[in-house]
């Protein structure tokens, strides 16, 4: 893991949709739209929220959404060209901003050049070897192969990952674009491929760019063991996220802090990337029953271990439920208005709250290797105790309608939220109002 990622919070951007690029690829001779400088107009913004790189969903060339690549090598032109990207790029570094690229390299899309060759010229298409095929209508010229895909998206036609070509492939784009700026990788939809191809991959990747970053979409598994397997920096943390969410609308901490406990142990090993929202997932504001509790999953997010990332319209309290239809994406990912002028007012207080947590998180950098104990739990009320070496913060959260006293032994002083201390030293508690929360100096 590179050292700068200890103090790493990252801003989430999905480009197409927040450029509001058309939904579908434009013609190869329509020449690019160039909407990247667009994006790159936000930069300040996200300086401003405290962020410290962003983080990009896919920006290559695509058919649909980005996750059905056709050209690995090319800006995709509803986003504009290289010169684009070259610009975006120098941009964000000049202001201290990495840059993570989102990487789709379990699957392309039909129109995958080596894909539609196999369509043209049957089984003896030069790399046919590079997908899983059948072939029950015939081998010849013209005939359709049966081909894996991605979770039983016919459109997302699954690599072949045991193939040595692809892996040359895979290390060959990513070496292209880290020497072209980009600071790491996403790679979407890791858990789907077997760990000794990103081993593989990523060690060479790795070095030639000691300082990378790399970054594993993981859903569900061992998130410790495909660390060590693949040589992966990071996987995506989504147990806590869920816990985070379910347990404050469940008014069950019961469940948050057995989250915690398990991401403890996930932080002997590595640093998850930690989360309350991203393009995939219905935003936390819609998510949570009870919008007093924002604050709750938001001191959550920047007070335990971890490397933060933020979805961009989540520090303006946007809203957007995901469903499962084709589409169903889109309320998630919306278009944002040319500057953050055109932002609507009710968002702003939302963005300051962000701005003092991850204002606290610099304050205190040692919470990106933090582990949380538990010193006072009911369904309704937690007090943690955030850990690393000789820095230490306590948590209060109380989801009830009554106010609450819980044990905070040790508090000083309250750096966030609303509480009042009741005792000092080893026997100090903390009285919190109804719905309240508080992160303490201790």
């Amino acid at each position: 893991m590179p050292a700068w990622i200890e103090h790493a919070v990252w801003w989430q951007v999905y480009p197409l949709g927040f450029v509001g690029a058309e939904p579908e690829a434009r013609p190869r001779e329509a020449g690019p739209l160039r909407r990247l400088p667009r994006l790159q107009g936000w930069l300040d913004y996200a300086v401003e929220l405290g962020a410290s790189g962003i983080a990009l969903g896919p920006i290559f060339s695509a058919a649909t959404h980005g996750y059905d690549t056709i050209d690995h090598y090319r800006i995709d032109p509803r986003l504009g060209d290289v010169g684009d990207f070259d610009a975006f790029v120098a941009a964000a570094h000049k202001r201290g901003l990495r840059v993570l690229l989102d990487g789709v390299f379990n699957h392309v899309g039909r129109d995958f050049p080596a894909f539609r060759e196999v369509l043209r010229e049957g089984a003896q298409a030069p790399l046919a070897s590079w997908f899983r095929l059948s072939w029950p209508r015939g081998r010849g010229p013209g005939a359709v192969p049966d081909h894996a895909n991605f979770e039983g998206h016919d459109a997302l036609v699954a690599l072949n990952h045991d193939e040595p070509s692809v892996v040359d492939y895979v290390a060959g784009v990513m070496d292209h674009w880290l020497r072209r700026g980009a600071d790491g990788w996403r790679l979407d939809a890791a858990y789907a491929v077997p760990n000794r191809f990103w081993a593989e991959v990523l060690a060479r990747v790795r070095a030639a760019h000691p300082e990378a970053y790399f970054l594993g979409e993981v859903i569900h598994g061992d998130y410790a063991g495909i660390v060590r397997a693949t040589g992966l920096d990071a996987v995506t943390q989504y147990e806590l996220w869920k816990a985070i969410w379910s347990g404050l609308n469940d008014r069950n901490l019961y469940e948050l802090a057995h989250a915690l406990e398990r991401h403890n142990g996930f932080l002997d090993s590595f640093a998850p990337l930690t989360f309350v929202g991203n393009h995939d997932v219905t935003r936390i504001a819609s998510r949570l029953a009870d919008p007093r509790h924002l604050p709750h999953a938001l001191a959550v997010l920047f007070c335990c271990g971890g490397t933060p990332s933020i979805y961009a319209g989540d520090e303006q309290a946007f809203r957007g439920v995901k469903e499962e239809r084709a589409g169903g994406d889109d309320a998630v990912r919306p278009a944002f208005p040319e500057d953050p002028a055109g932002l609507a007012p009710y968002g702003w207080p939302i963005y300051r709250l962000h701005q003092s947590l991850i204002g606290l998180r610099r304050r205190h950098p040692w919470l990106h290797g933090a582990r949380s104990t538990v010193l006072d739990l009911t369904n309704e009320t937690l007090a943690l105790a955030c850990q690393s070496g000789a820095g230490r913060l306590l948590l209060a959260l109380n989801l009830g309608e009554a106010g609450a006293d819980l044990s905070a032994p040790g508090a000083r002083a309250v750096e966030a939220g609303e509480a009042e201390l009741i005792a000092a030293g080893a026997q100090a508690r903390v009285r919190l109002p109804p719905h309240g929360w508080a992160i303490l100096a201790a």
